[in-house]
């Protein structure tokens, strides 16, 4: 009896490794993908800095023109308080009567306190 030889041109392959279709992209798009959404964040960002520093500065500026006109303001009421407090004034005692030694200008101030003190 001839012994048993290999067929010609080989036996197939044994297949141990299991054979499983690559589900998704290879990782080089996962890559480019995340750079590219990574560049725009960071588009996005610069730009929003930059706005955010153009609206403070704008802000700064408002401030800087809007305070001679507020004080001005504030000067307007006190002038006009000071001369209420002094027609008050006459119209309670009759006459006016100086609080002060000197004719010096004296700035008013105001304090406002509660109307019952809790102990």
């Amino acid at each position: 009896m001839p012994q048993d030889m290999p067929p010609t041109g080989g036996y197939a392959q044994v297949q141990y490794k299991r054979n499983v279709p690559a589900r998704g992209f290879k990782p080089f798009y996962y890559m480019v993908g995340m750079h590219a959404i990574m560049a725009y964040g960071f588009y996005k960002y610069f730009h929003g800095v930059r706005e955010q520093r153009e609206l403070a500065r704008e802000k700064m500026w408002g401030r800087l023109y809007l305070t001679p006109l507020l004080q001005a303001e504030e000067d307007r009421d006190q002038v006009r308080r000071y001369y209420a407090d002094k027609a008050r004034e006459k119209e309670l005692l009759g006459t006016e009567q100086k609080v002060y030694n000197s004719d010096r200008f004296v700035r008013p101030t105001f304090v406002y306190t509660p109307s019952q003190v809790t102990q």
